[in-house]
């Protein structure tokens, strides 16, 4: 992984935006499905 970062940093950082980006939405998604489905129990 340390490899692939120093040989393909631009694209290194282009997958880690898009794996954050990605990660928020499910963020947002998951906690709006949650808040959707009244009496459940968000652990």
């Amino acid at each position: 992984m340390v490899i692939a970062r120093f040989r393909y940093k631009g694209l290194a950082k282009n997958t880690a935006q898009l794996f954050s980006l990605f990660g928020l939405a499910n963020l947002v998604l998951a906690r709006r499905q949650l808040l959707a489905s009244p009496g459940s129990i968000a652990s």
